[in-house]
């Protein structure tokens, strides 16, 4: 029977797919949660936000590793409490031996990573005429297709990819009046990132009102699908992109508890 891999020989692929020199100077990205030295790994799993319902999910299997998109720990810490919130999640995963591990912004900016699969997603699986970098740190990107839509044509692509029922629009000229040929993409957050790409339509997750006034004061049309839904697909591709190396080995699973806090009522 093969044996498993170590959690340093996984570590080396979740480098290997997302670079942690690619991530922003102020994330908090790497092992971030490390119960033991490395040994073998049989069960990991998935997830944007590493919430206490996740770590549960990930005691219930057994998981030896978490790979939490979000980094469990970020601010700095004085003390450990399990009192907050914010910090269970975590601590259960210390407590029952399981490492945590957040690839964040690297996995944003990373060559195959989320923004070139929002991009891909956009393209509807046609190859875009042009895909360029965007934003301090390349975290996002700016396609240009091969053949302008409009707004609400592209709306069911976009639904599809980050699998929602509703998406938040703010639209730049009349509706179905609105033509789109560049597209600018950010996951999670992306004001930052987007502020200086010119484009006809951004998309990301989530953006100031401010920010949003004046994109669409510039022509540019809004659409967001709320901070994690423009990230959570992506795992999906992650868990391919785990399991190629060592196969049926390393059993490799999406966490079910994870969900966008937010829905529509």
């Amino acid at each position: 029977m093969a044996k498993h891999p170590t959690r340093d020989e996984v570590l080396d692929v979740l480098r290997e797919i997302a670079p942690l020199e690619l991530a922003a100077e102020w994330d908090n990205v790497g092992l971030l949660v490390a119960p033991r030295a490395s040994g073998p790994v049989a069960r990991v799993l998935l997830t944007i936000d590493l919430t206490e319902a996740v770590a549960n999910e990930a005691v219930a299997m057994k998981a030896d590793l978490v790979v939490a998109y979000h980094p469990p720990i970020f601010h700095g810490i004085k003390k450990l409490d399990a009192a907050d919130a914010r910090q269970r999640g975590a601590l259960l995963a210390f407590s029952r031996g399981i490492s945590v591990y957040s690839p964040h912004t690297a996995l944003d900016a990373a060559p195959g990573g989320i923004a070139d699969w929002l991009c891909n997603g956009i393209a509807g699986g046609a190859a875009p005429e042009q895909v360029e970098v965007c934003g301090d740190g390349e975290f996002g990107r700016v396609l240009t297709l091969s053949k302008a839509m409009t707004v609400d044509a592209l709306m069911p692509r976009i639904r599809k990819m980050l699998g929602v029922k509703s998406l938040r629009v703010a639209h730049a000229k009349a509706r179905g009046k609105h033509k789109v040929k560049r597209i600018a993409v950010a996951a999670g957050s992306g004001g930052s990132v987007l502020r200086a790409a010119r484009a006809d339509l951004w998309l990301t997750g989530e953006l100031s009102h401010h920010e949003a006034l004046a994109a669409v004061a510039n022509g540019t049309c809004v659409v967001l699908g709320e901070h994690s839904n423009t990230e959570r697909g992506y795992l999906r591709e992650l868990k391919k992109r785990m399991t190629e190396p060592f196969g049926k080995v390393l059993d490799v699973r999406i966490a079910k508890s994870d969900a966008d806090p937010f829905s529509i009522a």
